[in-house]
């Protein structure tokens, strides 16, 4: 996948968590969910967006497992919000999916980029 296609998406599910959030029920345990959801999609695109700015190959490395740790998370509130039936739409659905292909992605990247700086 072309790097600025991944920033896109990247962004794309920060934005699409957002506007999933808006629609939770307003009480403790949404907000809750919500802050922790959207803190954890937006670092996605954030430390994906800085990794191109990394100083070495551990620099890069460092930042693409920070991106891979917070997609994994969002996966895993984004399944905490579907399984107490907090909100129960396609959107909903469609980000897990997302999340899911999005650790996969960052998974394989680490260890690319850990086979090609060892490689070095």
């Amino acid at each position: 996948m072309i790097r600025i296609d991944l920033e896109k998406r990247t962004r794309q599910f920060h934005i699409d968590v957002i506007n999933l959030c808006a629609m939770l029920p307003k009480n403790i345990a949404a907000y809750e969910l919500a802050k922790q959801v959207i803190r954890s999609a937006g670092s996605v695109g954030a430390n994906y967006r800085a990794s191109k700015r990394a100083k070495s190959a551990a620099d890069f490395v460092y930042k693409i497992e920070i991106v891979l740790e917070e997609a994994d998370e969002s996966h895993y509130w984004l399944s905490v919000i579907r399984d107490t039936n907090l909100l129960n739409i396609a959107l909903l659905h469609d980000l897990i999916k997302e999340a899911n292909e999005l650790t996969a992605i960052f998974a394989a990247s680490d260890k690319t980029a850990k086979m090609n700086k060892n490689n070095r």
